[in-house]
């Protein structure tokens, strides 16, 4: 069974909403293909999921772990390093050089962990045509006479420097595109602020439309998991990180 290993980069997680959690849960326990467990997932066979489940932030350390596993070598996890996986830090680290993300070891996680959203939004936005792109720079209400990959990147990256909120909207979006991608079903209160996410961002087309770039991340059955599982902790970093500007704008719409 996996056992939780001090991770400062996850206490976060016991403050999040249960249908976030429900989010993480769902990726770690079950393949969205076909929703049949995983075969390597322990988390559902954990006393503290099935003392608690749906109420996930109640045992938010046995969800840590299982991440964290899935983050190390199950062998040397369960024969070396006494049923403790690996940190999230290493995990994010290593789907960033999966992803080939420019990225800093040493800068704070939220970082680095917009470095790996950006670098998703650059891979899509080389897929797109120019008709695609004046799409999205017409659909984020870009001011561009002939945009290109790079001066969109370059406008979504000043936003997300200047705001928060820009910030917890760009994770929201990438986090759209992933489960669509994947076919992963939020849960309706999660799909709700999606849906408003989308809106504010992005049109009909938005920038997710060419994902094929991400098909090959799932060719490793750990990075079926690992990837998703980053950026869904990415936006639940954001929205934990803004929830007080988040409340604004809700109350504002």
């Amino acid at each position: 069974m996996a056992v939780y290993r001090s991770d400062a980069d996850l206490v976060f997680l016991k403050y999040c909403s249960n249908d976030d959690l429900g989010l993480l849960v769902s990726i770690l326990t079950k393949d969205p293909k076909d929703d049949l467990p995983r075969f390597s997932e322990e988390l559902t066979s954990c006393d503290m999921y099935i003392r608690h489940y749906p109420n996930h932030n109640l045992y938010w350390e046995s969800i840590a772990a299982e991440l964290q596993t899935y983050g190390a070598n199950t062998l040397v996890t369960k024969l070396f390093r006494n049923g403790q996986g690996v940190t999230y830090r290493e995990i994010l680290m290593d789907v960033c050089n999966k992803k080939k993300v420019n990225f800093n070891k040493n800068s704070p996680i939220e970082v680095i962990e917009m470095n790996l959203l950006l670098k998703m939004l650059e891979q899509s936005l080389n897929e797109m045509s120019k008709e695609q792109l004046a799409q999205v720079s017409k659909d984020m209400q870009m001011d561009l006479m002939n945009p290109t990959p790079e001066l969109i990147l370059m406008s979504v990256q000043s936003a997300i420097n200047l705001s928060g909120f820009a910030a917890y909207i760009f994770a929201t979006r990438t986090l759209a595109m992933v489960l669509r991608q994947i076919g992963l079903k939020a849960p309706f209160v999660v799909y709700t602020s999606l849906t408003t996410a989308m809106g504010f961002l992005a049109g009909p087309i938005g920038w997710g439309i060419t994902a094929s770039w991400l098909a090959s991340d799932f060719a490793s059955p750990a990075f079926r998991v690992t990837v998703p599982a980053c950026v869904i902790v990415s936006y639940m970093r954001q929205k934990y990180l803004n929830k007080e500007i988040i409340n604004q704008h809700e109350v504002q719409m």
